[in-house]
């Protein structure tokens, strides 16, 4: 038996931006029987607003956490009865800063063919709006939360950045946004630009660059709201 395809799904970024989401997505939708999911519930109404005929549970569901051996084990199994899976994130582009890239390198050790679907990245999308370098550029993930670590964290992309003409990009939990901004406007100089970009794709969205010296004379509050951080000494 033929090994099975994987369809790397995206989501929206805000649940009522369906339009930013490629027509095509609904054929490979349904041409996917199995579904490994960051979120289920959150992936079950995702699909319902794409294709309000689907009978849910038709279909084999099966939940990502952190991709633990076993998940990797039934993923690996359902591909070669030749199982064709999709894979969804919480938000965004599956593979990007999510465990589902742990699937993914199943998939490719195993011979199979990987379909990587066009929909929203916020880390994308968040650079092609910061007017900083999209030739060279890191995603960095999560910050450390100790607040030493924190502020050389932040003193050394800023240094690598300068020295090497390169963006910057992290991100934050939600809730800690403002203490971010505060931690990066004490830690970096006056010169270095900083662009926050929050709600990208929802109504609410604004994303703005401006240099350090710039954004301290101006109260940002964005707690709890999804943003993208993007700094350039």
């Amino acid at each position: 038996m033929a090994l099975g395809t994987v369809y790397l799904i995206p989501t929206f970024l805000h649940e009522d931006a369906l339009e930013v989401l490629p027509a095509y997505l609904l054929d490979a939708v349904k041409n996917c029987s199995v579904f490994f999911v960051e979120n289920e519930k959150a992936a079950r109404r995702y699909l319902k607003k794409l294709w309000r005929e689907m009978v849910i549970d038709d279909q084999q569901w099966f939940a990502i956490h952190k991709a633990e051996t076993e998940v990797q084990q039934a993923f690996k199994q359902l591909l070669l009865q030749g199982k064709n899976i999709a894979i969804i994130s919480d938000a965004g582009c599956p593979g990007v800063a999510d465990p589902g890239q742990i699937l993914v390198n199943v998939a490719q050790q195993s011979g199979a063919v990987v379909k990587p679907l066009v929909g929203p990245s916020s880390i994308l999308l968040a650079l092609m709006a910061s007017g900083m370098n999209g030739q060279q550029f890191q995603f960095n993930g999560y910050l450390p939360i100790d607040n030493l670590d924190r502020k050389n964290a932040i003193k050394n992309l800023e240094n690598y950045s300068a020295k090497n003409n390169c963006t910057q990009i992290f991100i934050e939990t939600p809730y800690r946004n403002n203490q971010l901004i505060k931690e990066l406007l004490a830690a970096c100089k006056d010169t270095t630009q900083l662009c926050i970009a929050v709600d990208i794709t929802a109504p609410s969205e604004w994303i703005k660059t401006k240099t350090v010296a710039q954004w301290k004379k101006e109260t940002v509050d964005i707690h709890k709201r999804l943003a993208i951080f993007l700094l350039m000494a």
